[in-house]
């Protein structure tokens, strides 16, 4: 198992592993970003958060939720284990995320009359926000004998189905799945921007009869693709392209394109390149 082999190599490389989590921050905030339809490409993100000079004007509002969101993602990083998911957790999370872009609705539910449509699914109404966010909650926490990434799955549906906020719905839901994986002992996931048709297809799924199996299916590839990936660094492998493992190996590029997307090999997705450690 993937989690049990991670434990047995991670003891004494914390700072191997802290150097991992910070190197992916830029590509957690890009893919979360683009997902929303952010105009930023992966290299721009990196250069906003090195504070390096752009080659093209950025409004003010796209730098803002690069920052934004790289600060979130490297909170929950450190604070997570501390502190237990709450809607207080949850306001103060939004609070960063969208400071200096929305004032008025940082930090706050949806109040009387603010309401969103995410493509046909128009959320409930805004007072119905506090009650269904403590029952998913609950629903979380009560299945704790459950597998993690089922719990996860219907979590994140049902937030993102409530739409609690005016603003930020989909990055915080994103950042919350992390937030209760590094809390239980996992490690974080990466939802990427090209499997964004299939995402949404998870949200129309859940409106259309509840079910939860495509959102299952991308947490857990997510989850794995990330345990790959540390696995590689942790163990002391040679990491190079599935490309150049192919040419080595004779093995037919697509065909192993096509296993790393199902992830039946240890190969994982860095910066949009399929990588894999020897």
């Amino acid at each position: 198992m993937l989690r049990q082999r991670y434990y047995q190599v991670c003891t004494g490389k914390e700072s191997l592993l802290q150097l991992i989590a910070e190197s992916e921050v830029a590509e957690q905030v890009y893919n979360s970003n683009a997902i929303e339809n952010s105009t930023l490409t992966l290299e721009e993100t990196e250069k906003i958060l090195l504070q390096i000079d752009l080659d093209r004007y950025i409004n003010e509002r796209e730098i803002f939720e690069a920052k934004n969101l790289a600060r979130v993602v490297s909170y929950i990083d450190k604070k997570a284990k501390e502190q237990e998911l709450t809607l207080d957790v949850i306001l103060m999370l939004h609070k960063l995320l969208i400071s200096n872009i929305r004032d008025d609705i940082s930090g706050r539910f949806r109040q009387e009359n603010e309401y969103v449509r995410v493509g046909n699914h128009i959320a409930p109404p805004p007072k119905e926000v506090v009650v269904r966010l403590e029952r998913a909650l609950a629903d979380y926490h009560a299945a704790s004998h459950e597998n993690i990434i089922n719990r996860i799955s219907k979590l994140h549906l049902a937030f993102e189905y409530t739409h609690p906020f005016v603003d930020g719905n989909g990055r915080i839901g994103r950042v919350i799945n992390n937030y209760l994986l590094i809390r239980e002992g996992f490690v974080p996931i990466n939802i990427k921007f090209v499997d964004r048709k299939n995402y949404y297809d998870a949200f129309r799924e859940f409106d259309r009869n509840e079910a939860t199996g495509i959102m299952e299916e991308i947490v857990g590839k997510a989850l794995t693709n990330s345990y790959h990936k540390r696995l590689a660094y942790l163990e002391d492998k040679k990491i190079i392209s599935l490309s150049e493992y192919a040419k080595l190996n004779k093995f037919s590029h697509s065909n192993l394109i096509n296993k790393a997307h199902r992830q039946t090999i240890e190969a994982f997705l860095d910066k949009g390149v399929w990588k894999i450690g020897v």
